[in-house]
């Protein structure tokens, strides 16, 4: 294990949790509406998460002995509720992916195999959680429409 190249995409999970802080939380601020008081709330938790992961992280590349990145991917923003949704479950995959590749990276080092494990079990979590949303929001969206046009 190359703790060079495990620093470094360890340091692509960062940026992508800072990136994370800003698009869920500008998510919180924006989500207008009926919406708003379901979802708001949520996209604040989502923030906070990646904060957690984004301080974890960073404190595993120190102790690594790297230094992190203290900047962040662009953000996505949108009104629309749906796009937002599908936004976050991209959001959530990518940082599956991300988590993935550090493993690989990480493989024959136990702890840190672990500890990557947990992040990317809470990762997993987001992407179901973001699917089960967009596929009850699309079922409403069409029932919606159904309605007006019988």
């Amino acid at each position: 294990m190359s703790h060079e190249a495990v620093i470094a995409q360890l340091n692509e999970c960062l940026k992508h949790e800072w990136t994370g802080v800003a698009q869920y939380s500008q998510a919180s601020f924006i989500v207008e509406g009926v919406w708003r008081e379901v979802y708001a709330k949520t996209f604040m938790e989502n923030a906070e998460e990646s904060f957690g992961h984004a301080k974890l992280v960073g404190d595993k590349i120190v102790a690594l002995g790297g230094v992190p990145a203290a900047t962040r991917n662009e953000i996505k923003q949108t009104r629309d509720l749906q796009e937002i949704l599908q936004n976050s479950l991209e959001f959530e995959s990518k940082a599956v992916e991300m988590y993935t590749k550090a493993l690989e990276l990480a493989e024959g080092n136990r702890p840190l195999v672990i500890f990557l494990e947990n992040i990317l079990e809470e990762e997993q979590e987001g992407v179901d959680e973001f699917t089960k949303l967009l596929r009850n929001s699309e079922t409403s969206v069409a029932a919606s429409v159904d309605s007006k046009t019988a």
